[in-house]
């Protein structure tokens, strides 16, 4: 068992490096795409869809990136969406340039396959990891995002000043940064993730003789192979579920709550007078709260159980939309505090949800599930961050906020409803479908 050890390190290493500066990526379009947005179309409300058909992006590019792996392994599905990204934030360029729209949307809509890349590269981390630790290694990953957060957003001042320099809208910049650090995700991966843990996965659990090809996928010792992959088995296996089932409500909602907030919140402080460079600080302290102390949630999913973490991350949601709610527009300390436990409410949610629905799912069936909780993650996220513009638009940010505290009451209904179906880890990844 040497071997999958030593693949265990080298991978988590690998998914790090990647998650590093792909992070930057992420991190700078969320502190400047509505922004952009505004400046290109004149209009707040315009501006929401923006951060809008981002989430769209990632929400189909998780499903299609997890078909990519289910068939020849994360390497090539990880390494693909961090590409298509890379092109996205580079036609944001040329929208800001050209004053286009339209393109900004589509542009806006590539760019969200970085953020699948990184959301798929947690469930990488747990390929290879031992039950105890799945929690663990997800967090790991999950943390290594804080790296590229961090630094990305404070590059945003110096990016628009160097965008000025060479000619172009000054917010146009940091996508430019943003796509740099998505290629060279892409080089980490490719040279980096071999040989690869979900078909070295595959391999270790496979009967003695069984086919180990990627287009065949085997179960766990003693499971039956499942059906052709496609979006019917990802919702069967989920429906027969329901700790599943509640898992990726949970996660879903969770997710919505923090981009509504998250998407308006740089346009509810523009509009009070902050500047760039204040407003990329927030983020990133958000961005801090989404994954620096994410080893310490996986360390307390390990230990007390998925459904009770994915409890306390509602009750943080809570208290975060309480400060956010009521701060002032512009900079503050109220605003600060309450985007950094909009973060860590996220994280506690998230790690736990993808915890338990990769312990509760066979090997067999697993791409397939990932792919469709961050499909449903996705979708329900920008269902809301679509009426997150409405919502300040008619009614102002604190209602925004009411309406989230509604949907981190769903996450805490989730978290006792997995409580009450969720299998032992060891039992649930040995467990077939009906």
């Amino acid at each position: 068992m040497t071997e999958p050890v030593a693949v265990q390190r080298r991978t988590l290493g690998t998914l790090v490096g990647a998650q590093a500066f792909g992070g930057v990526g992420v991190t700078l379009g969320i502190a400047t795409a509505a922004l952009l947005g505004e400046q290109v179309s004149g209009s707040a409300e315009l501006a929401g869809l923006v951060q809008t058909a981002q989430v769209v992006g990632t929400a189909v590019a998780a499903y299609l990136l997890a078909r990519v792996m289910g068939r020849s392994g994360r390497r090539p599905g990880l390494a693909l969406g961090y590409a298509i990204g890379a092109a996205g934030a580079l036609l944001c360029v040329l929208a800001g340039v050209v004053s286009s729209y339209a393109l900004l949307l589509v542009a806006a809509t590539l760019l969200g396959a970085t953020t699948a890349a990184n959301n798929q590269s947690r469930y990488a981390a747990t390929d290879l990891a031992a039950p105890h630790q799945r929690a663990r290694h997800l967090s790991i990953v999950v943390w290594a995002t804080t790296i590229g957060a961090v630094i990305g957003p404070n590059l945003a001042g110096p990016a628009g000043d160097l965008a000025v320099a060479w000619g172009v809208p000054e917010l146009t910049g940091p996508f430019a940064l943003g796509a740099l650090g998505m290629a060279i995700a892409v080089g980490v991966l490719l040279l980096g993730l071999r040989p690869d843990p979900l078909l070295l996965a595959r391999r270790l659990a496979a009967p003695t003789g069984a086919p180990t090809a990627p287009t065949a996928p085997t179960a766990p010792l003693g499971t039956p192979v499942a059906s052709a992959a496609g979006p019917r088995r990802g919702l069967s296996a989920v429906r027969a579920r329901p700790a599943v089932a509640a898992a990726i409500v949970g996660m879903a909602l969770a997710h919505a709550t923090m981009v509504a907030v998250m998407i308006m919140t740089p346009l509810h402080m523009h509009h009070g007078g902050a500047d760039l460079e204040v407003i990329g600080f927030v983020i990133s302290i958000h961005v801090v709260g989404m994954y620096a102390l994410s080893p310490l949630v996986g360390w307390a999913v390990d230990a007390w159980g998925a459904p009770r973490v994915l409890g306390a991350g509602a009750v943080v949601l809570l208290v975060a939309l309480l400060l956010s709610g009521r701060s002032p527009q512009g900079a503050s300390g109220q605003i600060t505090l309450g985007l950094l436990l909009l973060g860590i409410g996220w994280s506690l949610a998230t790690v736990a949800a993808s915890t338990l629905i990769t312990e509760q799912t066979p090997l067999a069936e697993r791409t397939e599930v990932q792919g469709t909780a961050d499909l449903a993650m996705g979708l329900v996220a920008a269902a809301v961050g679509a009426l997150a513009g409405v919502i300040v638009g008619a009614w102002g940010y604190g209602w925004l906020n009411v309406f989230g505290a509604v949907l981190a009451l769903g996450v805490g209904a989730a978290a006792v409803r997995a409580a009450r179906h969720a299998a032992a880890p060891e039992v649930a990844s040995n467990t077939c479908s009906g």
